[in-house]
Parts: C-alpha cells; sequence; structure tokens
C-alpha cells in the first residue's frame, strides 16, 4: 500500500535476479512484437489482398477470441467433459453444432478439429488404416499438401490413388478415372483442391464409388462459404459421405476446422468423433470455437449474398486480366465458377517473381502450381482469390481496376511505386466491413487493449 506503484511491474514475488531475461528487456520485445503487428496490419489496410485462402472475421466473432474461453480446456463431448466448470462451454458448442447442421443441412457435425489438415487427419484416422488406397488428385493438378506423402496422407501411412486430370477444365477426366477407380478399388475417395475453380463431377462418379465400396470424402476448405451460400455444389447430397474444411478461408470465421457427415451408417458419426478426439485433437480451442459459432450464425443472415458477389467478382477479375492479355486458365468455361482463379506467368516471368513483384507494389498473392508445372518452389502460375476484397465491399468496377494494375505492373512495366500509390488510393475507399453484424466497423484494426506498451 502506498508505494507509487504504476501497474506496470508484471509478475511479482521472485526476485529479479530469478529471471532469465530482465523486466527491461523483456518490455522491449514485447514492445517490439506489437509494433510488427501493427505494421502489418496497417500493410494490408493499405495492400490488395487476392490470397484465395484468407479471409477478416466479424468484430463479434474478434471479440470472442480474446475472451476467457481462450484460457479453458473442454475435452470430449458437450456434457461428457474430463473437465469441471465447462456449462458455459458446453452452451455455446451446442449452439456451434446445431448452427453447422443447419447451415449445411447435415444430421452430423464436429466442430473440436483445430484447422482444415487436422479436420483431413480425423477423417483419415476415422475412415483409413496405415496401407489403405485413397483416391485424390494430384499437387500439381491443385490438391492440398495434405493428401501428399509428407502430409496428412504419409502421417496415416496410407497410398495415395491419382485421379486422370482435364487440364483444359480444370477438373477430373471422369472416363478416364472411372477405369482407374474400378481397376484399384481405393477404400476412400478424396474431392478436395487448394486451387478450386470448379466443382468436382460428383453426380458422374457416384455410382462407380458405390460399385466399388468406396466412400466419398470432400474437402470443402476452400469452397466452405460457397457451399453454405448456394453457389457451388452440395456434396454432401450428391455422392459424399463426409466433409472436412477449414473455416477462414470463403466463409469468413476464425481458423479452426470442421467435419459434417450425412450417411446411412451411424456408425460413421461415432468413428469421426473418435477421430477428432481423442485422435487427433486434445483440447479444441474453445475461444476459435466460439468465434464459428458466431461466424455460422453470420452466414445464415448474410451468406448468400457474400457468395454470390465473392463469385461475381472472381469472374469480372478473370475476364479483365484475360482482356490485358494475362493468360488466364479455363477461358472456354468461363475462368471459373468459385472465388478462385489461375493465371500462368510464365511469360511475366514466372509465379515466383511476379507475385514477389506484385507484393512490392501492394498486391498479395501467392506463386501456385499449374498443370505442367514440376517445381513446387518455381511454378509458373499465381493463384488469386476474392475472398477478402469483397468482404470489404468492392464490386465488379474495382476488379477491373485491379486488373488494370496488373497490367500497369506486368506488361507496361510501370514504376513498383506508382502502382503501389494507385494501389493505396483504391483502397482507401475500401477499409470497412461487410456482411456481418457490426457492418461498417474498421476491417483491420489493431485493438489495443492496454494503451501502452509495458515498458
Amino acid at each position: 500500500m502506498g508505494t507509487g506503484s504504476t501497474g506496470n511491474e508484471g509478475v511479482r514475488g521472485s526476485d529479479a535476479g530469478d529471471e532469465l531475461l530482465s523486466r527491461s528487456d523483456a518490455a522491449e520485445i514485447v514492445g517490439r512484437v506489437r509494433s510488427i503487428v501493427r505494421t502489418h496490419s496497417e500493410r494490408f489496410e493499405q495492400s490488395l489482398p487476392l490470397i484465395a485462402s484468407e479471409n477478416l472475421l466479424s468484430p463479434y466473432a474478434k471479440e470472442l477470441l480474446i475472451s476467457d474461453f481462450h484460457s479453458r480446456y473442454a475435452e470430449g463431448l458437450p456434457g461428457e467433459r474430463y473437465y469441471e466448470g465447462n456449462e458455459q462451454v458446453d452452451e455455446v458448442e451446442r449452439i456451434c453444432l446445431d448452427l453447422a447442421r443447419r447451415l449445411f443441412r447435415c444430421s452430423f457435425a464436429d466442430v473440436r478439429p483445430i484447422s482444415g489438415t487436422v479436420a483431413n487427419l480425423a477423417v483419415l484416422k476415422a475412415l483409413a488404416e496405415p496401407g489403405d488406397l485413397v483416391g485424390t488428385s494430384r499437387l500439381a493438378d491443385g490438391a492440398h499438401i495434405s493428401s501428399a506423402s509428407f502430409g496428412a496422407f504419409g502421417l496415416r501411412g496410407v497410398r495415395p490413388v491419382y485421379y486422370a486430370w482435364d487440364p483444359e477444365r480444370m477438373t477430373i477426366d471422369v472416363g478416364r478415372t472411372r477405369e482407374i477407380l474400378r481397376a484399384v478399388r481405393p477404400k476412400l475417395c478424396l474431392f478436395g483442391l487448394s486451387l478450386f475453380l470448379f466443382p468436382f463431377p460428383l453426380d458422374e462418379l457416384a455410382p462407380t464409388l458405390e460399385e466399388i465400396g468406396a466412400r466419398g470424402w470432400y474437402d470443402a476448405a476452400h469452397v466452405l462459404g460457397l457451399i453454405a451460400g448456394g453457389v457451388f455444389q452440395d456434396p454432401l447430397h450428391t455422392g459424399c459421405e463426409v466433409l472436412s474444411a477449414s473455416t477462414h478461408k470463403t466463409l469468413p470465421g476464425p481458423q479452426h476446422g470442421l467435419l459434417l457427415a450425412e450417411s446411412r451408417d451411424p456408425e460413421v458419426y461415432r468413428k469421426l468423433q473418435s477421430g477428432a478426439f481423442p485422435g487427433v485433437t486434445s483440447n479444441h480451442h474453445l475461444n476459435a470455437m466460439a468465434a464459428l459459432a458466431v461466424s455460422f450464425a453470420e452466414t445464415l443472415a448474410f451468406g448468400r449474398a457474400y457468395a454470390r458477389q465473392t463469385v461475381a467478382n472472381a469472374k469480372a477479375l478473370a475476364q479483365a486480366l484475360h482482356e490485358r492479355g494475362f493468360d488466364v486458365l479455363a477461358e472456354r468455361l468461363g475462368f471459373t465458377a468459385s472465388h478462385t482463379i489461375a493465371v500462368r506467368v510464365a511469360r511475366e516471368g514466372g509465379g515466383e517473381a511476379v507475385a514477389r513483384r506484385l507484393a512490392d507494389a501492394g498486391i498479395i498473392t501467392n506463386k501456385n502450381l499449374i498443370p505442367g508445372d514440376t517445381s513446387p518452389k518455381h511454378p509458373q502460375g499465381i493463384r488469386l482469390g476474392t475472398p477478402e476484397l469483397t468482404r470489404v465491399g468492392m464490386r465488379e468496377r474495382e476488379m477491373a481496376e485491379i486488373a488494370e494494375l496488373f497490367d500497369d505492373l506486368l506488361h507496361r512495366g510501370r514504376a513498383v511505386d506508382e502502382v503501389r500509390s494507385r494501389v493505396r488510393a483504391l483502397k482507401q475507399r475500401f477499409t470497412r466491413l461487410e456482411y456481418c453484424f457490426g457492418a461498417g466497423e474498421a476491417a483491420y484494426r489493431y485493438y489495443d487493449l492496454l494503451g501502452r506498451d509495458p515498458a
């Protein structure tokens, strides 16, 4: 009492000499980290983020990430926990599960996986044994690394069976794939991509899966929000029993994972639950689960309009780039039916160099394998996505402006500084969230809880 404390001393009750780092040095590090993260937020506020796998949380969802749920454990299912004190957690998780089943019109949901890859591992743990054959696409055809031998497939010890691919249509070659499936008869067939331009031909392949006794599994990480918005395909009612996903791409939720299923075999549900816990998770990041409940509710309220505009923007951007001489894949099919477009940029210097040059100008993309590539480090493609720019209110007109910036930088040789200046001028009109409760709030706000550094 009466010591004149400033409240900035940190932990008390131990001698300063016992610490591994002086408090002043530790405070300086904390301040530096906060400054770096602030700089990152400011950078993206002034940039055009076109990463297909990224999106922005609503303020109500973000609020829950720093709630007390962050500090708690809840192993098990609602009402069947291994820890006490979970009554409120159980209530929120039941709401989240109910919203998931309602949103995707299915009988089963599990929100305990903490990422899309962890959800994929849960499916493999539940429905495949080491040595089993599992159908999938090749990485060069757009598949996710979790289906590679150095990813989740390798970790579970399953053996991939690769579908035949039609590079012109950027989807499975149905006839040749039927022959492959009948010849090798995989136990499980995965349909999912990271370069996801068009729906899979599930209607055409479902009879073959039934014929060979294979379960259909759909990785909806990229297109979850489009499925929820009714603008893509409905895999759980078109040949797939199980769906896994991440929840932060076209569905603008927290970074988390999801399992859904619609099966005539209740044993599938039990195995998926066991695969999630204790299979591949312990505690399941309760703060993110609560934020996901908010995101599901917002998607039920706003998701159809958001999904429609996301796809419309992708189509508009693809068309505008094509008109400016860029080699946008799948021209004959309208370039895309999703949030994503793929551009072959060999003429412009290759995926790695182009992505770096765009980033220097404030246009954030990623290099990406396209059909025919052999090196993931030096691909000839870039991947573009419209979820984030749609989330802040951009429409088709802005997509044409963005294509013009691409053209000026990569074809006309305009200076990076000049293009960056125009990027900032465009983006400053679009820094507020839409399609959520709390619309109009700053999309890139850094939440300074204390208003001061610890020093």
